[in-house]
This record gives C-alpha cells, sequence and structure tokens, in this order.
C-alpha cells in the first residue's frame, strides 16, 4: 500500500470535519481522516525528513486543507483550528481532480491576484520551515545526556505551573522519571507522574500500558513526554476508558512548548522596511 496523494484525501478530510462537527484541531482532523481511510501503521508511521517530527501523511494532509480551502471549503483561525465554511447534514463530497482543475482555472483568469503556485510555494516554505527547526531542536535533544533531558523536562514543567517537581529516574522503577502537583485555578490539584523519553522512532502501545502499570495507584494522572511521536494504538491506549489518564506530548508538541516559554529557544523578528513612492509623490 502506497502513501495517499494530498487530492486523494481531500474527501476522507471532508468526512472527518463532518463527524467532528465542522471543526477541529490539526491532530483531531488527521486523526479521524486516518481512521477513516483505514491505513495501516506501516505508512502512518512513515517519517517526513530526516528527524521524523511529522509523518510524511500529515504533511501531505496539510496539502490537503491548504486546496481544499483556496477552493472555499475550509477556513482556519489564528489558534490552529480548521472548520467548514458551511455545514450540512451530509458530508461534502467533491473530485478531487476538479478542485485542483477549478483553482489553476481561477488563478489564471484573474491576473491581479497572486499566482496559485507562489501561495502554495509559501505555503509549503511555511510547512518546511517549521519542520526544519524542530528538527534541529530534536538532534540537539538527542545529543545531550539522558539526566540534562529529564533536568529540562522538569524545567518545563516548573514553567507550565507545576510544584514540588522531582526527579526520580530510579531504574526498576517502571519507566517512572519524576514527579509533581499540578495545581489549576488555586484549589484543585493533581499528583502527577512523568516519562520523558528521548525516542527518535515512534513510543509503542505497550510503552503506555508499561507506564501506566507503574503508576497505578501512585498518582491522579500520568504524562509522557518524548521527542518522537506515538503511534495510534498508543494514542488510544493512553486516553482508554476505565484506565488511569495518561497525557502525551510529542516532539512537535514538545518543541512548541519550549519555544512558547523561551526555553532555548529564541523567536526574531526581522524588520522590513518598504517604500512608499506614491507618498512622495502627492507631497
Amino acid at each position: 500500500m502506497e502513501i495517499p496523494t494530498y487530492d486523494s484525501m481531500m474527501n476522507p478530510l471532508l468526512q472527518a470535519l463532518h463527524l467532528l462537527g465542522g471543526s477541529g484541531t490539526i491532530e483531531e482532523i488527521n486523526n479521524k481522516t486516518v481512521e477513516l481511510m483505514s491505513l495501516p501503521d506501516s505508512i502512518i508511521e512513515i517519517p517526513h525528513g530526516k528527524s521524523g517530527s511529522m509523518s510524511e501523511v500529515d504533511y501531505r494532509l496539510a496539502w490537503t486543507k491548504t486546496y481544499l480551502k483556496k477552493y472555499g471549503l475550509l477556513e482556519n483561525s489564528a489558534r490552529g483550528i480548521w472548520s467548514l465554511i458551511e455545514i450540512k447534514d451530509k458530508p461534502i463530497v467533491i473530485d478531487p481532480k476538479e478542485v485542483v482543475k477549478a483553482i489553476r482555472e481561477k488563478e489564471s483568469k484573474d491576473k491581479t491576484t497572486e499566482k496559485l503556485e507562489e501561495q502554495l510555494q509559501d505555503t509549503e516554505t511555511e510547512i518546511n520551515e517549521r519542520t526544519t527547526w524542530i528538527d534541529h531542536l530534536n538532534e540537539v535533544l538527542l545529543s545531550i545526556e539522558p539526566s540534562q533531558f529529564e533536568r529540562l523536562t522538569q524545567r518545563l514543567l516548573r514553567e507550565s505551573g507545576f510544584t514540588q517537581v522531582e526527579v526520580t529516574g530510579k531504574s526498576g522503577d517502571g519507566g517512572i522519571d519524576g514527579k509533581g502537583i499540578m495545581k489549576i485555578g488555586g484549589l484543585l490539584s493533581f499528583h502527577v507522574l512523568f516519562q520523558c523519553k528521548r525516542y527518535k522512532g515512534v513510543v509503542a502501545a505497550r510503552d503506555i500500558r508499561d507506564f501506566r502499570g507503574a503508576l497505578q495507584g501512585r498518582a491522579d494522572k500520568g504524562l509522557f513526554i518524548t521527542t518522537g511521536s506515538f503511534t495510534r494504538d498508543a494514542i488510544k491506549e493512553a486516553q482508554r476508558d476505565g484506565a488511569p489518564p495518561i497525557d502525551l506530548i510529542d516532539g512537535n508538541e514538545l518543541a512548541e512548548k519550549l519555544k512558547e516559554l523561551s526555553l532555548g529557544v529564541k523567536t526574531e523578528l526581522i524588520e522590513q522596511v518598504s517604500i512608499d513612492e506614491d507618498w512622495f509623490r502627492k507631497i
């Protein structure tokens, strides 16, 4: 089985959004789309790029969403939520070839707008730039000592509002690397045990089950942090009904959190100066 092309995933993605109530996060939409397409793990887990911080399927789904947005079926907010512009009783069904054809014809007729190829190139550049810095960060995280990564996790949790964060990291402790207390609104508190693993590949469901067995009766929640990614089965296992809940943070989410908290990741704003020639001629 080959990796689906971006246009072959258009209708499944539209159906996924319909089932999600018309809107969803990128993760929710992508997960539901691959579920509807019954894609095997052998396809889902193929990485895009060298570090594998994004799967090839997720990369192509980014293009799928871009085309459907250009076609006028989707819109996205600044918070990364994608939604159907019009919600109907039944899922929208389109001809993928007609979508691509219609957009290109529209662009060729409208000479005043930016070329489609340039717009799509901007989209690809944005995706590649994001992938590049995350790949670089993952290489750095994989190069540091395990104890340094544990201390980084400790700092990350403290900066995120955890208190009494301790790194235990004892062998034979079921993979538990530390513990902490998360307070919500100054009223409620949850005891959390965490595991932080520097994986280049994927974390399987068995790893989640082992971690859950270790935290049974010792904490309210579990937190599994990795530089890699989680299989679909691992995500399902973490959310399994009747079992102690485990929150997952993959390599992409870890990178974004470090960026948000400015922990070793700095965002630089570049000043761009433009000259308004008409303004000078009107003086």
